[in-house]
């Protein structure tokens, strides 16, 4: 099923583009040194609050021009058609010609097919964008519109917003299932892959969360990128979170994944956390964990690469709470393949779903008892070009109401997973959205 919104359902993929009002875009070059924080430019008066950002660079948006929701297994599919029409008779002018200038759209795609939740693109109206000394503002309309100058436009846009205000009196509460009762079903997965019906399974859960006033996205999204500045800080309708998973990213032909599989909790002491380190790149559960999830990806990207490299061991990636073996992924494009069609292809990875993958997914339909949602499909960002990048939507949270989300965390299950230590795991994958959420004190 494919919905939008009807005052922009002459931009629906049904529709023929060439009959219907163009998307107009602008991008001007701005000094670097003007943009500032990417973050603190979002405005407050928006219902679209867009984001992908890494150490202070990437893509930042508001407004809608456009938008497409798709449900169902041809999604990706569909979604891609979508852009590729629209941009194909797009008026464009573009002074700076790097990835992620000219027309973009942000998007967040649902995990499953049978997902009640519908993938999201989002045209904005205005993006900023900085990457190394390059750095820009993009302006969007339809055509036959009245927009403001650009120049004036482009000005509005590098004024930094008020600051956020904190949510507050927050309270979390169990989602679909207690910690005891999510426990209870990892178990039965371990029984299950011990019995030989699969390799691995991963298994989510969810935590919801209700304060006493709005939660404001660009509140969690500037205290994320605080606290875990190695992640990409995203948001893309009402989905907000920080991943350390890049699913895919294409850049002029170079298509790179990076694979995160094993994971131990960090105690913050260093000493301490070295030598656990040490135990994560030498555990025989983790590494079997992450060699599926290597596999995966590696099987997927050859069917669209004339060459590809994979590193022989994982590397132990450090981040603010937790550690995990992390292996690079690199191949050469060959086909005509965008990196939202590439990132399909990967999905769902053994990462967050499990191998085989047909019955790890059935098995995750039979246990969970929830619907993910756009928890663990691909979040991220396409250019008119097909380049972009797509991280998997991980310690995430959606929206489901303006002072209210839903929080999400899986794990890995294989055959020497013990539960307690999951329900550990999913607790500490919680906890860079319940710092976020949480006022300093």
């Amino acid at each position: 099923m494919t919905t939008l919104d009807p005052a922009l359902a002459h931009l629906d993929a049904r529709t023929s583009p060439s009959s219907s009002p163009r998307l107009v875009c602008r991008t001007v070059r701005v000094p670097a040194t003007r943009v500032g924080d990417l973050l603190a430019l979002l405005p407050d008066d928006t219902s679209q609050v867009l984001s992908w950002v890494r150490r202070g660079e990437g893509l930042v948006g508001w407004g809608e021009v456009a938008g497409l929701s798709v449900t169902g297994e041809d999604r990706f599919g569909r979604a891609q058609d979508w852009w590729r029409e629209i941009t194909a008779v797009a008026d464009v002018e573009d002074e700076v010609e790097v990835p992620g200038t000219g027309p973009i759209c942000f998007g967040s795609m649902a995990y499953s097919a049978r997902s009640q939740t519908p993938s999201r693109l989002v045209v904005p109206a205005v993006v900023v964008g900085r990457r190394g000394r390059d750095a820009w503002v993009t302006t969007t309309w339809l055509e036959g519109e009245e927009p403001s100058p650009v120049d004036d436009a482009v000005e509005t846009s590098l004024r930094p917003s008020p600051a956020p205000r904190a949510p507050e009196s927050i309270r979390f509460s169990d989602g679909d299932l207690s910690a005891g009762s999510w426990a209870g079903i990892v178990e039965q997965a371990v029984a299950r892959i011990s019995a030989g019906e699969l390799d691995k399974v991963v298994l989510a859960r969810s935590l919801d969360v209700e304060a006493d006033s709005r939660i404001d996205p660009r509140w969690v999204l500037q205290r994320l990128a605080q606290d875990y500045d190695t992640t990409w800080v995203f948001s893309v309708a009402g989905l907000v979170g920080a991943t350390p998973e890049m699913l895919v990213r294409l850049e002029r032909g170079l298509v790179t994944s990076r694979v995160l599989a094993g994971t131990i909790r960090r105690t913050g002491d260093d000493s301490h956390d070295l030598a656990l380190a040490g135990s994560l790149a030498r555990s025989s559960k983790d590494l079997e964990e992450h060699e599926y999830a290597v596999r995966s990806v590696a099987d997927a990207l050859a069917a669209h690469t004339s060459s590809i490299n994979v590193p022989e061991s994982p590397f132990v990636l450090h981040l603010t709470n937790v550690m995990h073996l992390a292996t690079d992924v690199a191949g050469v494009v060959d086909d005509t393949s965008t990196s939202l069609a590439l990132a399909a292809s990967l999905h769902p990875s053994a990462a967050v779903c499990g191998t085989p993958t047909p019955v790890a997914d059935g098995l995750i339909g039979e246990l969970e008892q929830m619907d993910r949602g756009r928890y663990a499909g691909p979040v991220g960002w396409m250019d008119a070009t097909g380049d972009g990048e797509w991280g998997i939507a991980l310690r995430c949270g959606a929206q489901t109401s303006p002072t209210s989300l839903r929080l999400y965390a899986g794990c890995g299950i294989v055959a020497g997973s013990d539960a307690a230590s999951e329900v550990a795991e999913s607790d500490a994958k919680f906890l860079p959205m319940r710092q976020a959420l949480t006022p300093p004190a």
